[in-house]
Formats: structure tokens, sequence, C-alpha cells
């Protein structure tokens, strides 16, 4: 009972944390700009009730494409990439049309990538079958 308690309280720091900062993350600050990893916001079709949602997310940008991780499977906003991968997120106070390619440790194949994504996505299918992470890469769209 105490376990679900403290659960739920977590639960509900992190979501009213993360409804506080996604307004600030969307205007840029704790971007990854001058760093390689910081904070963006994804908006997120749900798979089932077809509602979009913003989601603040840690980020690393290599070149122009956005890395995410989750070390859960399962993770919610992992499954809706899936289904719906036509995206948008914030970075540097803008918004941005990308599309996301998601690996998971059971993929067997990868995606079909851009060029600019296959080397990466290499890497990353071996990390995620080593350590069961999954990532999901972020290409801009033109």
């Amino acid at each position: 009972m105490l376990v679900q308690e403290i659960t739920r309280l977590q639960f509900d720091v992190i979501k009213t944390l993360g409804q506080r900062l996604t307004p600030l993350i969307e205007m840029g600050f704790g971007n990854p700009l001058l760093w390689p990893t910081g904070a963006v916001v994804v908006e997120v079709t749900d798979r089932d009730s077809e509602r979009t949602y913003k989601l603040p997310l840690t980020a690393t940008r290599i070149g122009d494409l956005i890395l995410l991780t989750s070390l859960r499977r399962q993770a919610g906003w992992l499954q809706n990439l899936m289904a719906n991968s036509e995206i948008r997120y914030w970075l540097a106070g803008r918004p941005r049309l990308a599309q996301a390619f998601v690996l998971t440790p059971d993929d067997k194949h990868a995606p079909d990538l851009p060029a600019s994504t296959t080397c990466l996505a290499r890497l990353l299918q071996q990390q995620s079958r080593l350590t069961g992470w999954s990532f999901a890469i972020l290409a801009p769209r033109s």
C-alpha cells in the first residue's frame, strides 16, 4: 500500500513538473543548442484516442538529428511514435516537423531509414539489443 502511494506521488510530481517546464522548454530553455544534450518538447498523437499531447523529453542533438531514449521498452510515447511517425518538436523556440524512427531491442531489421540516419541507427540497434533500451531518431522534414 505504501509503495503504491509513493509511486503515485512520484508520478504526480513528475507530471506537474513537466507541465510547468514545457512552456519554458518550448521557448528554448534547456534545449540541446550549446551542449549536445538537453530538453525538447515533442508533440505526440495517442495511437488509441488520436489526442495530441506535448511531452518534455531529454534529447541529444547529433548534427540535424535529435536522439531520444527510453529505458522502458513499452514507454507510451515510443509506442505512439511507432504508430504515427510524423511529429512536431520544439528546438530554439521554434516548432519543427520531423519523422521519427523507433529502434527497439526486439527489432530484427532496421526501418527504412534515410541515408543520414543509417550509421547512427546501426549503432543504436546494437546498443538496444545489449541494454534493452529503446531509441527514437528524429529526422527533420524538409
